[in-house]
């Protein structure tokens, strides 16, 4: 049945809206919440005509939900935005801190099922999906809608969408600019597509990110990134020691999504949840979410975010990275490719390096990824795995990484294990590059390559 063809009900019923975004709860702790819940509850007052007498907030909700709906003669709709921010900034702290905020919670929360004959509709969101027994121990009428495909395309722009609404802005952007219409749409899903929010193959685009790039007149930049990486995301990955140079194609099940307590919280599905990384397939069988960045936007800055908490490398070192680094590699100039790499971690603190060959295959990954380029770490072959593998429009390089050994041993596994089998036919240039980190001078002590024609396919 068409939705059009639905008798409606069209009724206005009264909203109140709880935000609780505007406060630094790993700073004020409790002080916060109490702080946001007399700004939000006495606002919301105001707003319906409702005088709130003083006593706790628990209190004073019940008395604004049951006023609001009297007073407007129907069931009032609630919607409760950022319901986890004051746990997320805390779960990494003191934890009484912690648990006295998640018990507050609980109990403001517990009034939404309590006085459930007032709602006529509940919206909740959040970053992340704490357990109802967590937090909504009494809210037993939820329902989850992270992973339904029914609201796959709830929370961005389609393609179709794209062409369909934004189609003048995009023809004035071309005519001002001269650019290729087509390359300019490629580049568009390139940046800031890509999302996807259930095991239907649909991608969206972030409206963010989007939007901000038409009213800056085509201007690429990371524009949603840019409004900031939560410190608790960065803190959970560096606690749990999580291997960041293979994030994508990562693999994580239905009750993963569950695990978002302080005692079992997993770093991969936050990275899900709060948008650096997205669906990217579904593994029927197993039932299995395939987990990967979004798009470039994402990938590039996370990967500058993650250098500086790794590395805490100069702002003039990094930027000499971010335009020499490129050029090299698009020109096949592997020698400027390892000097500026090499320049770069000169510029590290000494103490913070660790002695050992993963630590060194990260930092180059990270670097890699924050050019934006195609680049992949730990890829399986038939005879093993390569240690990265970076992909340009006229070139492969395979680099093996050895601590305290040789660079020819590095290059005889590339050929042994023959990891650039697989692009033996792609037209390309290949090159296999051996490196030597040396762990008394935490640096590329030594380094080999050789290069490779590739045969170009038989189309025949």
């Amino acid at each position: 049945m068409a939705i059009d063809s639905l008798d409606w009900e069209w009724k206005k019923h009264p909203v109140i809206r709880i935000d609780l975004n505007a406060e630094a709860y790993s700073v004020g702790g409790l002080d916060a919440l109490h702080s946001i819940f007399n700004a939000e509850l006495q606002r919301e007052a105001r707003r319906h005509g409702v005088t709130l007498e003083p006593g706790n907030f628990i209190s004073q909700f019940k008395y604004l939900i049951e006023m609001t709906c009297n007073n407007a003669g129907e069931r009032a709709a609630v919607i409760i935005d950022e319901y986890d921010k004051p746990l997320l900034e805390t779960m990494t702290g003191d934890k009484a801190v912690y648990e006295s905020i998640l018990n507050t919670l609980k109990g403001f929360y517990g009034v939404l099922k309590s006085y459930d004959k007032y709602l006529r509709f509940l919206f909740i969101t959040g970053i992340t999906k704490f357990s109802k027994v967590s937090v909504f121990s009494e809210l037993n009428q939820l329902d989850d809608l992270t992973l339904d495909p029914c609201y796959a395309d709830i929370c961005g722009i389609t393609q179709d969408e794209l062409e369909r609404d934004f189609g003048p802005v995009i023809g004035d952007i071309l005519e001002k600019t001269g650019r290729n219409r087509v390359e300019y749409m490629e580049n568009l899903r390139e940046y800031y597509n890509g999302y996807q929010f259930s095991e239907k193959p649909l991608k969206m685009y972030n409206p963010f990110g989007l939007l901000y790039h038409f009213k800056r007149e085509g201007k690429f930049s990371p524009y949603w990134y840019e409004t900031g990486t939560p410190s608790f995301l960065v803190k959970l990955i560096t606690k749990q020691k999580i291997d960041i140079a293979n994030l994508n194609d990562m693999r994580i099940d239905h009750e993963d999504f569950r695990q978002y307590d302080i005692e079992g919280m997993k770093a991969e599905p936050v990275l899900y949840q709060s948008g650096y990384l997205t669906i990217t397939g579904y593994d029927e069988e197993n039932e299995e979410f395939i987990l990967d960045y979004p798009n470039l936007e994402v990938r590039s800055s996370f990967a500058k975010s993650l250098l500086k908490q790794y590395l805490q490398a100069p702002l003039n070192i990094s930027n000499a990275l971010i335009f020499e680094l490129p050029k090299a590699l698009r020109s096949g100039d592997i020698d400027e490719v390892i000097n500026v790499i090499r320049q770069y971690m000169a510029g590290v603190p000494y103490d913070i390096i660790e002695k050992t060959e993963n630590y060194y295959r990260t930092v180059v990954h990270l670097i890699f990824n924050l050019l934006g380029l195609n680049c992949l770490s730990e890829v399986r072959t038939s005879d093993g795995r390569m240690d990265s593998l970076v992909e340009t429009k006229n070139f492969v390089y395979c680099f093996e990484f050895k601590i305290d050994k040789t660079a020819d041993e590095a290059l005889a596994q590339i050929d042994t294990k023959e990891y650039l089998l697989p692009w033996m036919g792609s037209g390309k240039k290949l090159f296999k590059v051996g490196v030597n980190f040396d762990s008394e001078k935490r640096n590329i002590g030594e380094w080999k390559y050789a290069a490779i024609e590739a045969a170009t396919p038989d189309c025949s």
